[in-house]
Protein backbone atom coordinates (compact mmCIF):
# COMPACT_ATOMS: atom_id res chain seq x y z
CA UNK A 1 0.00 0.00 0.00
CA UNK A 2 1.41 3.36 -1.00
CA UNK A 3 1.49 6.36 1.31
CA UNK A 4 1.88 8.78 -1.58
CA UNK A 5 -0.95 9.76 -3.94
CA UNK A 6 -1.08 8.16 -7.33
CA UNK A 7 -1.64 10.17 -10.45
CA UNK A 8 -5.17 10.79 -11.58
CA UNK A 9 -6.29 7.91 -13.81
CA UNK A 10 -7.08 8.72 -17.40
CA UNK A 11 -10.50 7.32 -18.17
CA UNK A 12 -12.46 7.29 -21.38
CA UNK A 13 -16.22 7.57 -21.11
CA UNK A 14 -16.48 4.03 -22.48
CA UNK A 15 -14.19 2.75 -19.73
CA UNK A 16 -16.19 4.55 -17.07
CA UNK A 17 -19.51 3.18 -18.24
CA UNK A 18 -18.37 -0.43 -18.29
CA UNK A 19 -19.48 -2.75 -15.51
CA UNK A 20 -17.22 -3.89 -12.72
CA UNK A 21 -13.67 -3.97 -14.00
CA UNK A 22 -11.65 -7.10 -13.39
CA UNK A 23 -9.58 -6.88 -10.22
CA UNK A 24 -6.14 -5.40 -10.74
CA UNK A 25 -6.85 -4.06 -14.23
CA UNK A 26 -9.14 -1.10 -13.63
CA UNK A 27 -7.60 2.23 -14.68
CA UNK A 28 -4.16 0.64 -14.99
CA UNK A 29 -3.74 0.46 -11.22
CA UNK A 30 -2.13 -2.35 -9.30
CA UNK A 31 -4.08 -4.40 -6.81
CA UNK A 32 -4.32 -2.98 -3.30
CA UNK A 33 -2.03 -4.53 -0.80
CA UNK A 34 -3.59 -6.00 2.30
CA UNK A 35 -4.93 -3.67 4.97
CA UNK A 36 -4.35 -6.34 7.59
CA UNK A 37 -1.49 -4.57 9.36
CA UNK A 38 -2.47 -4.23 12.98
CA UNK A 39 -4.06 -0.90 13.84
CA UNK A 40 -2.31 -1.10 17.19
CA UNK A 41 0.95 -0.35 15.41
CA UNK A 42 -0.43 2.93 14.18
CA UNK A 43 -0.24 6.06 16.27
CA UNK A 44 -3.89 7.03 16.66
CA UNK A 45 -3.73 10.62 15.63
CA UNK A 46 -7.39 11.22 16.45
CA UNK A 47 -7.08 10.17 20.11
CA UNK A 48 -4.06 12.43 20.60
CA UNK A 49 -5.76 15.32 18.83
CA UNK A 50 -8.90 15.14 20.93
CA UNK A 51 -6.95 15.33 24.18
CA UNK A 52 -6.14 18.94 23.30
CA UNK A 53 -8.31 21.73 24.73
CA UNK A 54 -11.55 22.46 22.94
CA UNK A 55 -13.89 25.42 22.70
CA UNK A 56 -17.43 26.17 21.59
CA UNK A 57 -16.30 29.52 20.18
CA UNK A 58 -16.14 27.97 16.71
CA UNK A 59 -19.87 28.66 16.43
CA UNK A 60 -21.25 31.77 14.78
CA UNK A 61 -23.07 34.05 17.17
CA UNK A 62 -24.33 36.83 14.90
CA UNK A 63 -25.38 36.18 11.32
CA UNK A 64 -27.17 38.37 8.83
CA UNK A 65 -28.83 37.33 5.60
CA UNK A 66 -29.78 39.70 2.83
CA UNK A 67 -33.59 39.44 2.69
CA UNK A 68 -33.57 40.18 -1.05
CA UNK A 69 -31.51 37.05 -1.79
CA UNK A 70 -32.60 34.93 1.21
CA UNK A 71 -29.29 33.06 1.26
CA UNK A 72 -26.18 35.25 1.13
CA UNK A 73 -24.55 37.40 3.81
CA UNK A 74 -23.00 40.29 1.85
CA UNK A 75 -21.85 42.07 5.02
CA UNK A 76 -19.12 39.40 5.21
CA UNK A 77 -18.71 36.26 3.10
CA UNK A 78 -15.91 34.28 1.54
CA UNK A 79 -14.58 31.09 -0.01
CA UNK A 80 -11.28 29.23 -0.44
CA UNK A 81 -9.37 28.17 -3.54
CA UNK A 82 -9.37 24.42 -2.80
CA UNK A 83 -11.96 22.05 -1.34
CA UNK A 84 -9.22 20.02 0.34
CA UNK A 85 -5.56 20.67 1.07
CA UNK A 86 -2.62 18.75 2.53
CA UNK A 87 -0.29 19.94 5.27
CA UNK A 88 2.44 22.02 3.68
CA UNK A 89 0.17 23.16 0.85
CA UNK A 90 -1.47 26.57 0.65
CA UNK A 91 -4.98 27.81 0.02
CA UNK A 92 -6.04 31.29 -0.98
CA UNK A 93 -8.77 32.95 1.06
CA UNK A 94 -11.14 35.33 -0.69
CA UNK A 95 -13.47 37.58 1.31
CA UNK A 96 -15.89 40.37 0.49
CA UNK A 97 -17.33 42.87 2.97
CA UNK A 98 -20.17 45.21 2.09
CA UNK A 99 -19.76 47.91 3.25
CA UNK A 100 -15.99 47.77 3.17
CA UNK A 101 -14.55 47.15 6.62
CA UNK A 102 -11.84 45.32 8.56
CA UNK A 103 -12.18 41.69 9.63
CA UNK A 104 -10.30 38.81 11.24
CA UNK A 105 -10.27 35.05 10.62
CA UNK A 106 -10.20 32.42 13.39
CA UNK A 107 -9.45 28.85 12.31
CA UNK A 108 -10.92 25.84 14.07
CA UNK A 109 -10.71 22.10 13.55
CA UNK A 110 -14.00 20.32 14.22
CA UNK A 111 -13.93 17.16 16.35
CA UNK A 112 -14.97 15.97 19.80
CA UNK A 113 -12.58 17.84 22.14
CA UNK A 114 -14.31 16.91 25.39
CA UNK A 115 -17.72 17.64 23.93
CA UNK A 116 -16.87 21.20 22.83
CA UNK A 117 -16.85 20.28 19.13
CA UNK A 118 -13.87 22.32 18.00
CA UNK A 119 -10.31 23.45 18.71
CA UNK A 120 -8.96 26.91 17.99
CA UNK A 121 -5.72 26.82 16.01
CA UNK A 122 -4.94 30.24 14.59
CA UNK A 123 -6.07 33.84 14.22
CA UNK A 124 -5.22 35.87 11.12
CA UNK A 125 -5.80 39.57 10.45
CA UNK A 126 -6.73 42.29 10.74
CA UNK A 127 -7.53 42.51 7.02
CA UNK A 128 -9.02 45.50 5.25
CA UNK A 129 -12.13 44.14 3.61
CA UNK A 130 -13.57 45.51 0.38
CA UNK A 131 -16.65 45.01 -1.75
CA UNK A 132 -15.80 42.33 -4.32
CA UNK A 133 -17.68 42.17 -7.57
CA UNK A 134 -20.60 39.79 -8.03
CA UNK A 135 -19.89 37.54 -11.02
CA UNK A 136 -22.00 37.78 -14.11
CA UNK A 137 -24.33 35.03 -15.22
CA UNK A 138 -22.47 32.77 -17.64
CA UNK A 139 -23.51 29.90 -19.84
CA UNK A 140 -25.57 27.28 -17.98
CA UNK A 141 -26.35 30.01 -15.39
CA UNK A 142 -22.86 29.63 -13.97
CA UNK A 143 -21.83 32.17 -11.29
CA UNK A 144 -18.05 31.97 -10.93
CA UNK A 145 -16.35 34.48 -8.64
CA UNK A 146 -12.93 35.83 -9.48
CA UNK A 147 -12.26 37.63 -6.22
CA UNK A 148 -8.85 38.77 -5.08
CA UNK A 149 -7.30 37.02 -2.08
CA UNK A 150 -7.04 38.72 1.29
CA UNK A 151 -4.37 36.21 2.33
CA UNK A 152 -3.09 32.70 1.78
CA UNK A 153 -2.77 30.02 4.42
CA UNK A 154 -0.07 27.37 4.38
CA UNK A 155 -1.38 24.39 6.33
CA UNK A 156 0.97 23.64 9.25
CA UNK A 157 2.43 20.14 9.42
CA UNK A 158 0.72 19.47 12.76
CA UNK A 159 -2.81 20.23 11.52
CA UNK A 160 -4.53 16.87 11.65
CA UNK A 161 -6.78 15.70 8.83
CA UNK A 162 -10.32 16.91 9.41
CA UNK A 163 -12.91 19.54 8.56
CA UNK A 164 -11.82 23.09 9.28
CA UNK A 165 -13.84 26.27 9.65
CA UNK A 166 -12.54 29.78 9.25
CA UNK A 167 -14.79 32.13 11.23
CA UNK A 168 -14.89 35.49 9.47
CA UNK A 169 -15.62 38.31 11.96
CA UNK A 170 -16.06 41.99 11.25
CA UNK A 171 -14.02 44.26 13.53
CA UNK A 172 -16.35 47.26 13.58
CA UNK A 173 -19.60 45.31 13.54
CA UNK A 174 -20.72 42.05 15.11
CA UNK A 175 -21.56 39.95 12.06
CA UNK A 176 -19.81 36.71 11.15
CA UNK A 177 -19.82 33.90 8.59
CA UNK A 178 -17.68 30.87 7.67
CA UNK A 179 -15.32 29.52 5.13
CA UNK A 180 -14.87 25.74 5.13
CA UNK A 181 -12.21 23.35 3.85
CA UNK A 182 -10.91 19.83 4.42
CA UNK A 183 -7.37 18.98 5.46
CA UNK A 184 -6.51 15.59 4.02
CA UNK A 185 -3.44 13.41 4.38
CA UNK A 186 -2.03 10.29 2.74
CA UNK A 187 -1.42 8.13 5.78
CA UNK A 188 -2.81 4.66 6.29
CA UNK A 189 -5.90 4.80 8.49
CA UNK A 190 -8.66 2.41 9.45
CA UNK A 191 -11.50 4.61 8.20
CA UNK A 192 -11.88 7.23 5.50
CA UNK A 193 -14.59 9.83 6.19
CA UNK A 194 -15.69 11.22 2.82
CA UNK A 195 -17.43 14.58 3.06
CA UNK A 196 -20.35 15.13 0.67
CA UNK A 197 -19.14 18.48 -0.64
CA UNK A 198 -20.31 18.00 -4.23
CA UNK A 199 -23.84 17.98 -2.85
CA UNK A 200 -23.17 21.01 -0.64
CA UNK A 201 -22.26 22.92 -3.78
CA UNK A 202 -25.12 21.56 -5.89
CA UNK A 203 -27.64 23.04 -3.43
CA UNK A 204 -25.72 26.27 -2.85
CA UNK A 205 -28.06 29.04 -4.04
CA UNK A 206 -25.46 31.83 -3.70
CA UNK A 207 -25.95 34.64 -4.52
CA UNK A 208 -29.69 34.32 -5.25
CA UNK A 209 -31.23 31.17 -6.69
CA UNK A 210 -28.18 29.89 -8.56
CA UNK A 211 -28.03 26.33 -7.32
CA UNK A 212 -27.68 23.45 -9.76
CA UNK A 213 -31.48 23.29 -9.56
CA UNK A 214 -32.14 26.88 -10.67
CA UNK A 215 -32.58 27.12 -14.43
CA UNK A 216 -34.28 30.53 -14.44
CA UNK A 217 -37.72 28.99 -14.77
CA UNK A 218 -37.86 26.61 -11.82
CA UNK A 219 -36.05 26.36 -8.47
CA UNK A 220 -36.09 22.56 -8.69
CA UNK A 221 -35.25 21.71 -12.29
CA UNK A 222 -33.62 18.34 -12.97
CA UNK A 223 -31.73 18.37 -16.26
CA UNK A 224 -28.28 19.01 -17.71
CA UNK A 225 -28.81 22.72 -18.39
CA UNK A 226 -27.09 24.23 -15.34
CA UNK A 227 -23.63 24.29 -13.75
CA UNK A 228 -22.22 25.56 -10.46
CA UNK A 229 -18.77 26.63 -9.33
CA UNK A 230 -16.77 26.00 -6.16
CA UNK A 231 -15.45 29.55 -6.64
CA UNK A 232 -18.14 31.26 -4.58
CA UNK A 233 -19.26 31.44 -0.96
CA UNK A 234 -21.72 28.96 0.49
CA UNK A 235 -25.06 30.63 1.07
CA UNK A 236 -27.30 29.60 3.94
CA UNK A 237 -28.80 26.13 3.53
CA UNK A 238 -31.94 26.25 1.42
CA UNK A 239 -34.08 23.22 2.25
CA UNK A 240 -35.78 21.62 5.24
CA UNK A 241 -34.52 23.70 8.16
CA UNK A 242 -33.27 27.21 8.84
CA UNK A 243 -29.86 26.90 10.49
CA UNK A 244 -27.68 30.03 10.85
CA UNK A 245 -24.52 27.91 11.21
CA UNK A 246 -24.82 26.92 7.54
CA UNK A 247 -23.78 30.44 6.52
CA UNK A 248 -20.60 29.54 4.66
CA UNK A 249 -20.29 25.92 5.85
CA UNK A 250 -22.30 23.98 3.24
CA UNK A 251 -24.23 21.01 4.66
CA UNK A 252 -21.44 19.59 6.85
CA UNK A 253 -22.82 20.70 10.22
CA UNK A 254 -26.31 19.46 9.33
CA UNK A 255 -25.85 15.84 8.28
CA UNK A 256 -22.19 14.90 8.71
CA UNK A 257 -20.71 16.44 11.84
CA UNK A 258 -22.81 14.40 14.35
CA UNK A 259 -21.16 11.20 13.08
CA UNK A 260 -17.65 12.67 12.96
CA UNK A 261 -18.10 14.12 16.47
CA UNK A 262 -19.04 10.68 17.84
CA UNK A 263 -16.37 8.78 15.90
CA UNK A 264 -13.68 11.08 17.25
CA UNK A 265 -15.11 10.65 20.74
CA UNK A 266 -14.86 6.88 20.29
CA UNK A 267 -11.25 7.18 19.15
CA UNK A 268 -11.56 5.60 15.70
CA UNK A 269 -8.46 5.84 13.55
CA UNK A 270 -9.94 8.04 10.84
CA UNK A 271 -8.93 10.46 8.15
CA UNK A 272 -10.99 12.86 6.04
CA UNK A 273 -11.37 13.60 2.34
CA UNK A 274 -13.69 15.36 -0.08
CA UNK A 275 -15.74 13.92 -2.93
CA UNK A 276 -13.17 15.54 -5.21
CA UNK A 277 -10.31 13.58 -3.63
CA UNK A 278 -12.05 10.27 -4.38
CA UNK A 279 -12.81 11.50 -7.90
CA UNK A 280 -9.19 12.47 -8.56
CA UNK A 281 -7.18 9.89 -6.65
CA UNK A 282 -7.86 6.15 -6.40
CA UNK A 283 -4.98 5.82 -3.94
CA UNK A 284 -7.06 7.85 -1.48
CA UNK A 285 -9.17 4.70 -1.05
CA UNK A 286 -6.33 2.17 -0.97
CA UNK A 287 -4.97 3.42 2.35
CA UNK A 288 -8.12 2.63 4.39
CA UNK A 289 -9.99 -0.47 5.52
CA UNK A 290 -13.35 1.25 5.32
CA UNK A 291 -14.93 4.28 3.68
CA UNK A 292 -17.89 6.26 4.97
CA UNK A 293 -20.47 8.06 2.85
CA UNK A 294 -22.48 10.29 5.14
CA UNK A 295 -25.67 12.34 5.08
CA UNK A 296 -26.73 13.83 1.78
CA UNK A 297 -24.24 12.44 -0.77
CA UNK A 298 -26.22 12.90 -3.97
CA UNK A 299 -23.66 13.98 -6.59
CA UNK A 300 -20.86 11.64 -7.71
CA UNK A 301 -18.70 11.80 -10.79
CA UNK A 302 -18.40 8.66 -12.90
CA UNK A 303 -14.73 8.42 -11.91
CA UNK A 304 -15.70 8.53 -8.24
CA UNK A 305 -18.26 5.76 -8.74
CA UNK A 306 -15.80 3.50 -10.56
CA UNK A 307 -13.06 4.12 -8.00
CA UNK A 308 -15.28 3.09 -5.10
CA UNK A 309 -16.80 0.15 -7.03
CA UNK A 310 -13.36 -1.20 -7.85
CA UNK A 311 -12.11 -0.63 -4.30
CA UNK A 312 -14.98 -2.79 -2.99
CA UNK A 313 -13.90 -5.53 -5.39
CA UNK A 314 -10.41 -5.23 -3.87
CA UNK A 315 -11.66 -5.56 -0.28
CA UNK A 316 -12.69 -2.06 0.83
CA UNK A 317 -15.56 -1.94 3.31
CA UNK A 318 -18.10 0.84 2.73
CA UNK A 319 -20.78 2.23 5.02
CA UNK A 320 -23.43 4.33 3.34
CA UNK A 321 -24.70 6.21 6.41
CA UNK A 322 -26.48 8.32 3.83
CA UNK A 323 -29.29 8.44 1.30
CA UNK A 324 -30.05 9.95 -2.08
CA UNK A 325 -26.47 8.79 -2.55
CA UNK A 326 -24.86 8.63 -5.96
CA UNK A 327 -28.14 9.69 -7.54
CA UNK A 328 -26.89 12.12 -10.19
CA UNK A 329 -23.76 12.01 -12.32
CA UNK A 330 -21.74 15.17 -11.64
CA UNK A 331 -19.07 15.66 -14.29
CA UNK A 332 -16.27 18.07 -13.36
CA UNK A 333 -14.81 20.89 -15.41
CA UNK A 334 -11.88 23.22 -14.93
CA UNK A 335 -12.51 26.79 -13.81
CA UNK A 336 -12.25 29.64 -16.29
CA UNK A 337 -8.70 30.21 -14.98
CA UNK A 338 -7.79 26.57 -15.62
CA UNK A 339 -7.94 25.19 -12.06
CA UNK A 340 -8.99 21.53 -12.30
CA UNK A 341 -12.33 20.28 -11.02
CA UNK A 342 -13.90 23.55 -9.82
CA UNK A 343 -17.17 23.33 -11.78
CA UNK A 344 -19.79 20.59 -11.62
CA UNK A 345 -22.94 19.91 -13.59
CA UNK A 346 -25.69 17.30 -13.70
CA UNK A 347 -24.81 14.83 -16.42
CA UNK A 348 -27.43 12.15 -15.87
CA UNK A 349 -29.25 9.82 -13.51
CA UNK A 350 -27.34 6.79 -12.23
CA UNK A 351 -29.18 3.69 -13.39
CA UNK A 352 -31.31 5.70 -15.78
CA UNK A 353 -34.78 7.03 -15.10
CA UNK A 354 -37.31 4.79 -13.41
CA UNK A 355 -40.85 4.73 -14.72
CA UNK A 356 -42.03 6.78 -11.72
CA UNK A 357 -39.32 9.36 -12.35
CA UNK A 358 -40.37 9.65 -15.98
CA UNK A 359 -44.00 10.06 -14.97
CA UNK A 360 -43.74 12.38 -11.97
CA UNK A 361 -40.33 14.07 -11.76
CA UNK A 362 -40.03 15.64 -15.23
CA UNK A 363 -36.31 14.84 -15.35
CA UNK A 364 -34.03 15.41 -18.30
CA UNK A 365 -32.85 15.80 -20.91
CA UNK A 366 -29.43 14.51 -19.82
CA UNK A 367 -26.03 14.53 -21.51
CA UNK A 368 -25.15 11.10 -20.03
CA UNK A 369 -28.23 8.87 -20.29
CA UNK A 370 -26.56 5.49 -19.60
CA UNK A 371 -24.72 5.71 -16.26
CA UNK A 372 -24.45 2.51 -14.16
CA UNK A 373 -27.06 1.72 -11.53
CA UNK A 374 -25.99 2.99 -8.11
CA UNK A 375 -27.75 0.03 -6.44
CA UNK A 376 -25.01 -2.24 -7.81
CA UNK A 377 -22.65 -0.46 -5.39
CA UNK A 378 -24.87 0.75 -2.55
CA UNK A 379 -27.28 -2.19 -2.45
CA UNK A 380 -30.32 0.01 -3.15
CA UNK A 381 -31.05 3.30 -4.87
CA UNK A 382 -32.95 6.54 -4.41
CA UNK A 383 -36.69 5.91 -4.36
CA UNK A 384 -39.54 7.89 -5.89
CA UNK A 385 -41.10 9.99 -4.47
CA UNK A 386 -37.78 11.25 -3.16
CA UNK A 387 -39.08 12.85 0.02
CA UNK A 388 -40.74 11.41 3.09
CA UNK A 389 -40.34 10.20 6.66
CA UNK A 390 -40.75 6.95 8.58
CA UNK A 391 -39.51 4.95 11.56
CA UNK A 392 -36.44 2.78 10.84
CA UNK A 393 -38.05 -0.67 11.28
CA UNK A 394 -35.97 -3.83 11.74
CA UNK A 395 -36.77 -6.76 9.45
CA UNK A 396 -33.87 -9.20 10.06
CA UNK A 397 -32.77 -9.24 13.69
CA UNK A 398 -30.35 -12.11 12.96
CA UNK A 399 -28.00 -9.80 11.06
CA UNK A 400 -24.54 -9.23 12.52
CA UNK A 401 -25.17 -5.49 12.61
CA UNK A 402 -27.67 -5.98 15.47
CA UNK A 403 -25.39 -7.97 17.77
CA UNK A 404 -25.71 -6.76 21.35
CA UNK A 405 -28.53 -4.32 20.61
CA UNK A 406 -31.43 -6.41 21.91
CA UNK A 407 -33.31 -5.44 18.76
CA UNK A 408 -36.10 -7.69 17.50
CA UNK A 409 -37.96 -7.78 14.21
CA UNK A 410 -40.57 -5.05 14.09
CA UNK A 411 -38.70 -2.79 16.52
CA UNK A 412 -38.73 0.83 15.38
CA UNK A 413 -36.30 3.73 15.76
CA UNK A 414 -38.67 6.70 15.57
CA UNK A 415 -38.32 9.20 12.75
CA UNK A 416 -34.88 8.04 11.65
CA UNK A 417 -35.87 7.66 7.99
CA UNK A 418 -35.91 10.90 6.03
CA UNK A 419 -35.98 13.16 4.27
CA UNK A 420 -34.79 11.06 1.35
CA UNK A 421 -34.19 7.33 1.32
CA UNK A 422 -32.99 4.28 -0.61
CA UNK A 423 -35.17 1.43 -1.89
CA UNK A 424 -35.47 -0.90 -4.88
CA UNK A 425 -32.64 -3.18 -3.67
CA UNK A 426 -30.42 -4.99 -6.15
CA UNK A 427 -31.28 -8.58 -5.26
CA UNK A 428 -28.79 -9.91 -7.85
CA UNK A 429 -25.89 -9.02 -5.53
CA UNK A 430 -24.66 -12.28 -3.93
CA UNK A 431 -25.54 -12.39 -0.24
CA UNK A 432 -27.52 -9.16 -0.14
CA UNK A 433 -29.77 -8.93 2.90
CA UNK A 434 -32.56 -6.48 3.76
CA UNK A 435 -32.03 -5.63 7.44
CA UNK A 436 -34.67 -2.92 7.83
CA UNK A 437 -37.52 -1.68 5.68
CA UNK A 438 -40.73 0.26 5.66
CA UNK A 439 -42.85 2.81 3.84
CA UNK A 440 -42.07 6.52 3.98
CA UNK A 441 -44.81 9.10 3.50
CA UNK A 442 -44.30 12.63 2.24
CA UNK A 443 -46.26 15.83 2.86
CA UNK A 444 -48.58 15.10 -0.06
CA UNK A 445 -49.43 11.64 1.23
CA UNK A 446 -47.34 9.87 -1.43
CA UNK A 447 -45.49 6.77 -0.28
CA UNK A 448 -42.24 5.02 -1.14
CA UNK A 449 -40.84 1.73 0.10
CA UNK A 450 -37.32 2.00 1.56
CA UNK A 451 -34.81 -0.77 2.31
CA UNK A 452 -31.64 -0.80 4.42
CA UNK A 453 -29.24 -3.50 3.24
CA UNK A 454 -25.96 -5.30 3.79
CA UNK A 455 -23.96 -7.46 1.42
CA UNK A 456 -20.58 -9.19 1.62
CA UNK A 457 -17.73 -8.20 -0.64
CA UNK A 458 -15.47 -10.73 -2.35
CA UNK A 459 -12.62 -10.50 0.14
CA UNK A 460 -14.35 -10.70 3.52
CA UNK A 461 -15.41 -7.05 3.32
CA UNK A 462 -18.92 -5.65 3.75
CA UNK A 463 -21.15 -2.89 2.38
CA UNK A 464 -23.89 -1.37 4.55
CA UNK A 465 -26.68 0.92 3.35
CA UNK A 466 -28.59 2.76 6.08
CA UNK A 467 -31.14 4.07 3.52
CA UNK A 468 -31.60 7.46 5.24
CA UNK A 469 -29.99 10.90 5.26
CA UNK A 470 -30.87 11.16 8.95
CA UNK A 471 -28.66 8.30 10.24
CA UNK A 472 -26.24 10.67 11.99
CA UNK A 473 -29.15 12.24 13.87
CA UNK A 474 -29.31 9.00 15.87
CA UNK A 475 -25.60 9.15 16.71
CA UNK A 476 -24.96 12.42 18.57
CA UNK A 477 -26.01 16.04 19.06
CA UNK A 478 -22.88 18.23 19.04
CA UNK A 479 -22.88 21.87 20.16
CA UNK A 480 -24.81 23.99 17.69
CA UNK A 481 -26.68 21.03 16.23
CA UNK A 482 -30.31 21.55 15.19
CA UNK A 483 -32.39 18.40 14.59
CA UNK A 484 -34.42 18.44 11.39
CA UNK A 485 -38.16 18.30 10.92
CA UNK A 486 -39.34 17.06 7.54
CA UNK A 487 -42.59 15.86 6.00
CA UNK A 488 -44.39 15.74 9.35
CA UNK A 489 -41.69 13.52 10.84
CA UNK A 490 -38.61 14.09 12.96
CA UNK A 491 -35.81 11.92 14.39
CA UNK A 492 -35.59 11.76 18.19
CA UNK A 493 -31.87 12.44 18.50
CA UNK A 494 -29.10 10.18 19.81
CA UNK A 495 -30.21 6.59 20.28
CA UNK A 496 -28.14 3.84 21.90
CA UNK A 497 -29.35 1.34 19.32
CA UNK A 498 -28.14 3.46 16.40
CA UNK A 499 -24.82 3.98 18.15
CA UNK A 500 -24.40 0.23 18.77
CA UNK A 501 -25.33 -0.68 15.18
CA UNK A 502 -22.81 1.87 13.94
CA UNK A 503 -20.15 0.53 16.29
CA UNK A 504 -20.81 -3.04 15.14
CA UNK A 505 -20.35 -1.96 11.53
CA UNK A 506 -17.19 0.10 12.04
CA UNK A 507 -15.62 -2.49 14.34
CA UNK A 508 -16.26 -5.19 11.74
CA UNK A 509 -14.58 -2.97 9.15
CA UNK A 510 -11.40 -2.42 11.18
CA UNK A 511 -10.97 -5.80 12.84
Amino acid sequence: MSDSPKSKPILSRRDILKGTVAAGTAFGISSSQSNSTASAKRSNTIIKENKKPGTTDWQLTYTKVDPATKFRSPVIEGYVSKASVRAGESIDIKVSTNPAGPFTIDFYRLGYYGGKGGRHLKTMGRFEGSVQEDPGVGDYRLRECQWSSCTSLTIPEDWVSGVYLGKLSLVDDRYQSYIIFIVRDDREADLLFQCSDNTWQAYNRWPANYALYDDGKSSWSLHSGTKVSYDRPYGKYCQILDNPLTQGSGEYLLWEFPLAFWMEKEGYDMTYCSNIDVHQDYACLERAKGMISIGHDEYWSLEQFKHVKHAVSEGLNVAFFSANTCCFVSPFEDSSSGTPDRIIGRGGRYGGLSEKEKETMRMGPFNIPDAPNEASLIGARTTTPYNGSDDWTVSDDTSWIFKGTGIKNGDKIPGLVGWEMHGDPDMTIPGINIVAQGTATNAGGEQAHWTATTYPGPKGNHVFNAATIFWAQGISAPPGHMPPISHFGRPHGPDERVQKITKNILDRFVK
